[in-house]
């Protein structure tokens, strides 16, 4: 039976004291993190966010509030998450491989996936990351784990691949890692020192 994304999902893995993978405090910690590292590579504000598998959008909140006029917009394969929130917190329905035709009118200072692409087919996530590189003015930050890793949370339909696919995978979209999940852009190449790359 497929795996659903309802209310119950999201108040077990989100919201229950004995099953929660966060805290509010690690949810402000990564974003002024993320926020940090993007800003310095484009040495300006973030002006937009793309958030892909955003689920209720929980960073929604912390980057309006630590960036005050941000543009947020959510992407979300869950149905539920989508009908209830996604007109007031900004979430369209689409899955992760749909980025490879998807486009908007702008690009994105940064595109953020967290805790999707360890649940998903290689072919899904070769199509979603054709649309990420191009999409992408500034960073990524692509949060996901890996066989090296032992991640605690919802590990129903995890795929274990090593870093070292993900690594070939995003380096063919010219995704370039510098550290702590975060990836300039194609379009950031030449701001990026060698010692900054992984």
């Amino acid at each position: 039976m497929p795996k659903t994304y309802d209310q119950a999902y999201f108040d077990k893995w989100y919201r229950s004291v004995d099953h929660a993978v966060g805290s509010p405090a690690e949810l402000n910690r990564k974003v002024a993190m993320v926020l940090g590292q993007a800003e310095f590579y484009l040495g300006r504000p973030v002006r937009n966010v793309l958030d892909i598998g955003c689920g209720e959008a929980p960073w929604r909140a912390v980057l309006r509030r630590m960036r005050p006029g941000i543009v947020y917009r959510g992407l979300e394969a869950s149905e539920y998450a989508v009908a209830r929130y996604g007109r007031s917190r900004n979430i369209g329905y689409a899955r992760f491989g749909q980025l490879a035709e998807l486009r908007f009118d702008t690009r994105f200072d940064l595109i953020v996936c967290t805790d999707v692409l360890h649940y998903l087919k290689p072919a899904e996530i070769r199509a979603g990351l054709t649309g990420i590189g191009e999409m992408l003015e500034g960073l990524a930050f692509l949060e996901l784990y890996t066989r090296e890793d032992d991640p605690g949370g919802d590990r129903e339909g995890f795929l274990s691949r090593p870093a070292r696919w993900y690594r070939a995978a995003f380096n063919e979209v010219g995704l370039l890692p510098v550290g702590s999940q975060c990836y300039a852009g194609p379009r950031l190449a030449r701001s990026v020192a060698a010692l900054e790359t992984l």
